[in-house]
């Protein structure tokens, strides 16, 4: 009996301990089309489910990890906003800080998750994967990427090889960088790509595979209570005269502007009268492109031209496109607005 017994005690210890190796992860929900059920009195979609029921949706996730949820939010990701990025930024610190967590997963509304990505990115300090995923097809759709998508993510944030990567986007079996990815199509699942650079890696059912790795990374310390500034992006294109760019300036309603110029970021003539008078009345400008991909840099010397726009101040996005340059100019306001200083953050 006593070695039956011992026996037992032996089988049941070491149950617990491998079940101790299985990694934790947390997901923080935000709502999105990866929580949207059709609602048929609005005719449309809306974030309806909680990520306790995206995780009932992928049953294999069982064997694989511990999954805990917190919901953050339930919301379309185009009402995105600082504060939100700022209770993530907190939440996930905390999390990653604890030892028995593997990584985070931020299932997110595929219009503003580029923004989000980007905006963790710069504030996670902890090397441990932060995920960012969603879905185009909605949930009450039968053929949901959604199951899929967050099985990958967790496979992906459980993964050793994902540390030290940034904070990625994994969707459609591909892993993508913070820094490189954008959304390049409305409706299409296959939507979430690094143009320019190519993914980090693929998840397929075999494996979690990655083939490079981002090297250009730079942090910024934020609290809660941290105050972004408002930045205001506006596009240039034939005609524009600089009129909204002279109403938004002298309303003093934004901080800083981004303008998404043309080509090399050229803006018009015209445009670059008010860009002119914003710069001399101290606000920051930072000059992306409205052009997929490449960088910003001086060439012409057209009035309009970047070399104009440097020669008065204006700073340019590097490779950024004008909704991540944003981003990263809210949190660069928070140490100087300096133009010599903030051209050094975006070339970091």
């Amino acid at each position: 009996m006593r070695t039956g017994a011992l026996l037992v005690l032996l089988i049941s210890t070491s149950c617990r301990l491998v079940a101790d190796t299985t990694p934790t992860v947390v997901i923080l929900a935000t709502g999105g089309t990866i929580a949207s059920k059709h609602n048929a009195v609005k005719g449309g979609y809306e974030p309806a489910l909680t990520g306790e029921d995206l995780v009932q949706t992928i049953p294999a996730v069982r064997g694989l990890a511990r999954i805990r949820v917190e919901q953050i939010s339930n919301i379309s990701s185009s009402d995105m906003n600082a504060e939100i990025w700022l209770k993530l930024a907190g939440r996930v610190e905390d999390l990653l800080a604890r030892p028995e967590i593997a990584g985070v997963v931020v299932t997110h509304g595929t219009n503003t998750l580029e923004e989000t990505t980007y905006f963790l990115d710069l504030v996670t300090r902890r090397t441990k994967p932060v995920i960012l995923v969603g879905a185009q097809r909605p949930a009450s759709d039968q053929d949901s990427d959604g199951p899929r998508n967050l099985f990958s993510a967790i496979r992906v944030a459980i993964d050793p090889e994902a540390v030290g990567k940034g904070v990625m986007v994994v969707m459609n079996g591909q892993i993508n960088s913070a820094r490189d990815v954008t959304k390049t199509n409305t409706s299409q699942v296959e939507t979430f790509r690094s143009l320019e650079f190519g993914a980090l890696g693929v998840v397929d059912e075999s494996a979690v595979r990655f083939y490079r790795a981002p090297v250009r990374h730079q942090t910024f310390d934020v609290k809660p209570e941290t105050k972004l500034a408002r930045v205001d992006i506006l596009l240039s294109y034939a005609g524009e005269d600089g009129t909204l760019l002279r109403l938004a300036s002298r309303s003093k309603a934004a901080d800083a502007f981004v303008i998404a110029g043309t080509g090399l970021g050229t803006v018009s003539s015209a445009m670059f009268d008010a860009i002119k008078e914003a710069r001399e009345n101290g606000i920051p400008v930072i000059i992306s492109t409205r052009v997929p991909t490449g960088r910003v840099f001086p060439l012409s010397a057209s009035k309009g031209s970047v070399l104009e726009l440097q020669k008065i101040g204006c700073v340019l996005a590097d490779n950024l496109n004008p909704q991540k340059a944003r981003v990263l100019l809210m949190l660069a306001l928070t140490k100087t607005k300096d133009p010599g200083e903030l051209q050094k953050y975006f070339y970091y």
